[in-house]
């Protein structure tokens, strides 16, 4: 794939000529999926494909284009071609864009991590032996993904990983179910069994009666797929630069300075662990860690380079996470239903959105496996619920503890492609949580 990917880049090389400067990306998956219902197979196939986005400059003015490639160069050739035509075109009737920035010091970096997978034949075998008897519904996605940049300066940057992500879900009946996932980059039959096994003692306890508990203030204990529906929502313009500044961001408050969380919390970006490749498509190197909220206090924004021109602040990649790492605390998850005593244990939410933005206020359900703890014993299901409150409380004066063990969430996205996004987040103990219905 590399050796592809460098063939279109010398064939841009001798296309742009010396008054312009080009920044090419490059994205390719070789994926299998598999789609399950009741632990049987009902759909499988395999997507390769590719594209390429070209970014021309010429005289302080950009123009953006996009194309899907072949995987055969002489096709690939002509397609190219008529992409620039395009972008010269509409490079001649742009203004000035005043906010251009990428890097101008060539840095070129290879990243090739090697395939330990196993076919994704054997993962099908067993999910479905570890799925006898079980009414499990999912999606298994595997492969490499491939990332690549070039500009015309002589950069070039290439990454390839190579990862999987079963996301699934165990069935009782209707709307009684234990929602569960294995993911990473090196696969162990016995830790996929683990999670289904997991699951599937968590299902035992649906068949108890739920319990209707009032609306109120309860002690909760949020698992990490709970917590990253919460903390997944400050992506959306949270750290970003330009939000903080033209005070359109929901951590306004923290950036100006009114307001920290728990000393217990602390959220990085985490680009030397992630999942996603170390350089932006203005040709920079990410930093390998980014401090975003360090014991509490706000610490670092996340800076793109057109952020960066307009602000004059340092670049830093994006001003998204898409590498989000939560630090661990000091509770171990064998003793998290202990601590939290009576109260509420949450598998998950969804449906999770910004009820008022200026406090970080968000709104959700409750969804699958949620349980009533008495005594730090499950006791029976929990009826659907809604929540609201923010999370500068969540994370802030009601967070009793962090767990040590942490779970790494990769991106169950595959909308156009597959997503290189993943999040490092531990369980969390929390006290005056709002159910509001």
């Amino acid at each position: 794939m590399r050796n592809y990917f460098n063939a279109l880049v010398d064939f841009l090389n001798q296309e742009v000529d010396d008054s312009e400067v080009y920044l090419a990306s490059f994205y390719s998956e070789e994926s299998d999926f598999c789609r399950f219902n009741q632990g049987k197979v009902r759909q499988a196939g395999t997507t390769k494909q590719a594209g390429l986005s070209v970014n021309l400059i010429c005289k302080k003015r950009q123009a953006l284009g996009e194309l899907t490639v072949s995987f055969e160069v002489d096709a690939d050739r002509n397609a190219i071609l008529s992409l620039l035509k395009t972008l010269r075109e509409q490079l001649e009737v742009l203004p000035v864009d005043p906010y251009i920035l990428y890097s101008e010091d060539v840095n070129s970096t290879k990243v090739l991590v090697e395939n330990e997978l196993p076919p994704a034949s054997k993962m099908v075998s067993d999910i479905i032996a570890a799925a006898e008897g079980l009414d499990l519904v999912g999606i298994l996605a595997a492969g490499g993904v491939f990332s690549g940049f070039a500009n015309s300066l002589g950069q070039r940057n290439w990454y390839q990983n190579f990862n999987f992500n079963f996301d699934y879900s165990i069935y009782l009946k209707t709307d009684k179910a234990v929602k569960s996932g294995y993911a990473g980059v090196k696969y162990s039959q016995k830790e996929l069994e683990n999670s289904i096994q997991s699951a599937a003692r968590q299902l035992s306890y649906l068949k108890r009666d739920p319990i209707k508990i009032e609306p109120g203030k309860y002690k909760v204990f949020l698992a990490p797929a709970a917590v990253s529906e919460l903390v997944g929502m400050l992506n959306w313009g949270g750290f970003g630069l330009k939000a903080l500044k033209t005070k359109g961001s929901c951590l306004q408050k923290m950036y100006d300075g009114d307001l920290v969380l728990s000393d217990k919390v602390s959220l990085s970006e985490d680009t030397a662990n992630g999942l996603a490749p170390g350089f932006t498509g203005a040709g920079y190197i990410k930093p390998d860690r980014i401090p975003m909220i360090a014991r509490g206090k706000f610490t670092s924004p996340l800076v793109s380079p057109r952020s960066s021109k307009e602000f004059g602040e340092e670049q830093n990649g994006g001003e998204d996470f898409v590498s989000l790492d939560m630090a661990a605390g000091d509770l171990a998850q064998a003793d998290a239903l202990k601590e939290l005593g009576t109260g509420v244990y949450i598998n998950n939410l969804w449906y999770v959105n910004y009820s008022d933005r200026a406090s970080c206020r968000m709104t959700g359900m409750t969804r699958f496996a949620s349980f009533w703890v008495e005594n730090g014993e499950i006791v029976a299901p929990l009826n659907v619920m809604r929540f609201d409150g923010s999370l500068f409380d969540i994370l802030g004066k009601n967070l009793l503890a962090v767990t040590k063990e942490r779970s790494m969430i990769p991106s169950a996205s595959t909308y156009g492609s597959r997503s290189a996004a993943s999040e490092k987040l531990p369980g969390i103990l929390v006290k005056d949580f709002h159910f509001t219905l």
